[in-house]
């Protein structure tokens, strides 16, 4: 059965996911991390891809990002997925795959979606066990679109900016949205359109799309 083309377009934000091979760890130790995000750096600049978000798993990787153009989230993690296994079998004495095949995404409406993706990622470690709350958790952007920790990787989306009207405005009301867990019925809608390459948002977004791409880009229609 073919593979369902990706739904990308310029411009627009796209929430993806790349696991390890059979669900099996990507990241073994922190400088593995902290390669994994010098090279995200270096090669989102590369490929013109804004990265808004972002955290780092032990078995995979969660992207928030919004591409110059249609093509640049592949080539970005084209080339970032094989720079960073050349490193691992070469740091590892291992070799063979370590990604599970293609990474899967979702286009994500601007308004109300961007910013539920950014709890939804950084969040991740809280759902998962592994931190009480974000800022615990080292390989995620929370600490810096909430705290300020320098960064030249991550690069704010419009969505974020409108926050507030100074910096720690935006921090303050960025941080008030991790006051509560995210609706269940969201984290789920969330999964669903990543996991099935289709579009994330109202039904207007989706025709939007649907009209600019020539195909669904919704479950069952």
């Amino acid at each position: 059965m073919p593979r369902r083309p990706r739904v990308t377009l310029a411009g627009v934000p796209v929430h993806l996911i790349q696991r390890g091979h059979n669900r099996g760890a990507c990241f073994f130790a922190e400088e593995d991390c902290a390669l994994y995000l010098d090279h995200l750096a270096e090669l989102s600049a590369k490929f013109g891809c804004a990265v808004h978000a972002y955290v780092l798993m032990t078995n995979h990787v969660h992207l928030l990002l919004t591409p110059q153009e249609a093509d640049g989230a592949s080539l970005l993690m084209k080339h970032l997925g094989q720079r960073y296994v050349q490193y691992v079998n070469r740091t590892y004495r291992r070799t063979g795959t370590l990604w599970e095949g293609r990474f899967r995404s979702c286009l994500a409406q601007e308004d109300g979606y961007v910013l539920a993706c950014h709890r939804y990622l950084e969040l991740n470690p809280v759902r998962a066990g592994m931190a009480t709350h974000p800022r615990h958790y080292r390989w995620s952007s929370y600490r810096r679109n909430a705290e300020g920790k320098a960064s030249t990787l991550l690069k704010s989306h419009a969505q974020y900016l409108a926050l507030g009207s100074t910096d720690e405005a935006r921090r303050d009301a960025y941080r008030q949205l991790f006051r509560s867990e995210l609706d269940p019925e969201v984290v789920q809608e969330i999964r669903d359109a990543t996991n099935g390459n289709f579009a994330l948002g109202g039904e207007h977004f989706k025709k939007q799309v649907e009209a600019m791409l020539g195909r669904r880009v919704s479950r069952g229609q």
